[in-house]
C-alpha cells in the first residue's frame, strides 16, 4: 500500500513517509492508492478477538511497510491499562433496543483523541527508523480543545520530538485549558492564540508550507509533522472503532451479520466520521452515516446543498471542539467521491482559500447524499437532551455526544429509520462538567463553583467517578501561559525550537 496526495502533486510513497510528512508537500492530505476490503468472515472473526487483536489485523492492511510485529508492538503500547481505564478500550453502552452509545474517552485526556493520537507516537517514532530519518520531528498542532491534550500527552518526552500546540484562547472550555496548561514534558510547548481554532488551523497550515520557515527549521535540524487528522497515521487507527463496535454487537447477539447499522458522529473537522465512511467502504454493513454539527453548521449545509460556505458568523458553543468552519478532512471525502479526481479537488480548495467556498458538482452532491445525512442542535437542545438522557436511561452524556442524540432523534423522526444506530461519544461528561451540572442540577445549584468544583458535585449527583486524568488538574502548576497573535505564530515556532536546540 502506498499514498498519494489529494491534490495529485506529490508520491506515490510509502506509509511510513506518509505519517512522517503529515501533509504532503503540495499542501494535499495522503490518501491509500488502492482500496482496502475485509472479507465477511474476517468481520465475523473480529468477534472474538480483543480491541488490540482487531487494531493489529485492520492496520496491517494500511501499514504494509510495517512488520505485524511492528504494529502489535505500537499497539500494545497504545492500549495499555497504564493508558486506559477499561480492557475494552472502546465499550458499546446500550441505551435501548435500536440505540447504543461507543464511548471512546477511556483513555489519559477522556476525549475520543486518545484512541489515535496514544498509538501516533509509536508509528512516527518506527516511521521516523524507517525512512532513515537524522533529523528531529517537529509536531505541530491546531486544536479546538482535545487534540492538543491527546496529542501533548502522547508526544511528551518522546526522543527526536518536539510538539508545539496552539489553540484559541477564548474557545476552550477550563478543564481543556488547564490540561494543556499544566502539561509536563520536556519537549512540550503550548500557546493559546488571539482568535478561534479556524485561527490556528489556518495560522498552522500556513506554517507548514511556508518555504521559508522549513528552510529555517532545516537549519535547526528539525522537519515538520502533524498530529491532527491531516495525519493519516492518525486517522487510521480511528477506522478501528467502527469495526470493533460492529463485531461487539455481533458478539453480543444485537444483530446477525449482514445487518447494516447507522452511525451517529458529533463533526466539527471531519476526521471522526471519515474513518466511518473508510469502514463502510471497507465492507463494514453501514447503511447511514449520520453528521451531527452544531451552531457551526457549514458540514450539515454543505451534505443538504453541495455548496461549503465558511462566509458565515462563528459561534462559541457549549460544545466547543466542534466550533469549527474549515472542516480539513473533507478534502478526502471529495477525493474518494469523484474517483480520485484530483483537478477537482484543487479547484476546490483553491475556491475556498481565495472565496471562502466552492460548490460541488450534481454527481459528487447525490453521492455524498446516498450515505451521509446530516442536522445539527444548538445550546438549547444539546442541555435539554443531556437532561432528557439522564432521566430515561441513567446515562450521562457530554455536550458533543448530546448534539449527537439530539441529531439522531431528529434523523429518525424524519426518516422513520429504526435500522440499530451506534452514536460515537466522543468525550467524558466529566470534561465539559460546567454545561453538564448545568443541564442535571440546574442553574442555581452550580452558580459560584468552579469548573474544577463541579467534578466531584457531578459525581455526588450521578454516582460516575471523576477520571483519573481529569482529578486535582487545578493544583497542578501552569506551565504554559503565553498567547500570541495569529500572525506571530511562526515566530513563536522558531523561538520554542531555537530554545531547544540551545537547552
Amino acid at each position: 500500500m502506498q499514498y498519494v496526495s489529494t491534490r495529485g502533486g506529490f508520491g506515490p510513497v510509502s506509509a511510513a513517509e506518509a505519517i512522517k510528512r503529515g501533509i504532503a508537500p503540495d499542501g494535499g492530505l495522503f490518501v491509500p492508492n488502492k482500496p482496502v476490503t475485509i472479507p465477511a468472515e474476517d468481520i465475523i472473526a473480529m468477534t472474538g478477538m480483543t480491541y488490540h487483536q482487531r487494531a493489529a489485523y485492520l492496520l496491517e492492511h494500511f501499514l504494509t511497510d510495517f512488520s505485524s510485529d511492528e504494529i502489535r508492538e505500537c499497539v500494545d503500547k497504545a492500549y495499555s491499562p497504564n493508558s486506559f481505564d477499561t480492557p475494552e478500550i472502546a465499550p458499546v453502552k446500550k441505551l435501548n433496543e435500536s440505540t447504543f452509545i461507543l464511548e471512546l474517552w477511556h483513555g489519559p485526556t477522556c476525549a475520543f483523541k486518545d484512541m489515535a493520537l496514544q498509538i501516533l507516537p509509536h508509528l512516527l517514532r518506527k516511521a521516523t527508523d524507517k525512512t532513515g530519518e537524522q533529523d528531529g520531528i517537529l509536531i505541530l498542532v491546531a486544536t479546538s480543545g482535545d487534540t492538543g491534550k491527546a496529542a501533548l500527552e502522547g508526544f511528551k518526552d518522546v526522543p527526536g520530538t518536539k510538539i508545539i500546540v496552539f489553540y484559541p484562547d477564548q474557545g476552550v472550555s477550563e478543564v481543556q485549558k488547564r490540561q494543556m496548561a499544566t502539561q509536563e514534558g520536556n519537549n512540550v510547548a503550548v500557546f493559546a492564540v488571539r482568535g478561534n481554532f479556524d485561527d490556528a488551523q489556518t495560522g498552522v497550515k500556513a506554517i507548514f508550507t511556508d518555504p521559508e520557515i522549513n528552510s529555517r527549521l532545516q537549519q535547526y535540524h528539525y522537519k515538520f509533522s502533524s498530529a491532527n487528522s491531516i495525519n493519516w497515521g492518525r486517522l487510521v487507527p480511528q477506522i478501528v472503532y467502527y469495526f470493533s463496535a460492529y463485531a461487539g454487537l455481533l458478539a453480543r447477539g444485537e444483530i446477525v451479520f449482514g445487518d447494516k447499522i447507522n452511525f451517529v458522529v458529533p463533526t466539527g473537522n471531519f476526521g471522526n466520521i471519515l474513518a466511518a465512511y473508510y469502514a463502510r467502504k471497507m465492507g463494514l454493513p453501514v447503511q447511514r452515516l449520520i453528521c451531527a454539527a452544531n451552531a457551526n453548521n457549514v458540514l450539515t449545509d454543505f451534505i443538504r446543498t453541495g455548496t461549503y460556505d465558511k462566509n458565515r458568523p462563528f459561534h462559541k458553543t457549549l460544545s466547543p471542539s466542534m466550533d469549527i468552519l474549515v472542516s480539513s478532512n473533507l478534502e478526502r471525502l471529495l477525493y474518494e467521491i469523484t474517483g480520485h479526481d484530483t483537478d477537482r479537488i484543487r479547484q476546490w480548495m483553491e475556491a475556498l482559500k481565495s472565496k471562502g467556498r466552492y460548490e460541488v458538482d450534481q454527481a459528487a452532491k447525490s453521492e455524498i447524499q446516498s450515505i451521509f445525512w446530516s442536522d445539527w442542535a444548538g445550546d438549547e437542545d444539546t442541555l435539554a437532551m443531556i437532561k432528557q438522557t439522564y432521566q430515561e436511561y441513567r446515562y450521562v452524556l457530554d455536550t458533543h455526544t448530546a448534539v449527537g442524540k439530539a441529531v439522531y432523534n431528529r434523523y429518525r423522526r424524519e426518516t422513520g429509520d429504526t435500522a440499530k444506530t451506534v452514536i460515537a461519544s466522543t468525550a467524558s461528561p466529566f470534561k465539559f462538567n460546567l454545561s453538564v451540572a448545568r443541564a442535571l442540577l440546574g442553574e442555581q445549584n452550580i452558580k459560584g463553583h468552579s469548573e474544577f468544583a463541579l467534578l466531584e458535585k457531578l459525581s455526588e449527583y450521578t454516582g460516575w467517578p471523576v477520571p483519573q486524568g481529569l482529578k486535582d488538574l487545578d493544583k497542578k502548576p501552569v506551565r504554559h501561559n503565553k498567547v500570541v497573535a495569529r500572525e506571530e505564530m511562526a515566530q513563536a515556532v522558531l523561538e520554542a525550537v531555537r530554545q531547544t536546540v540551545n537547552s
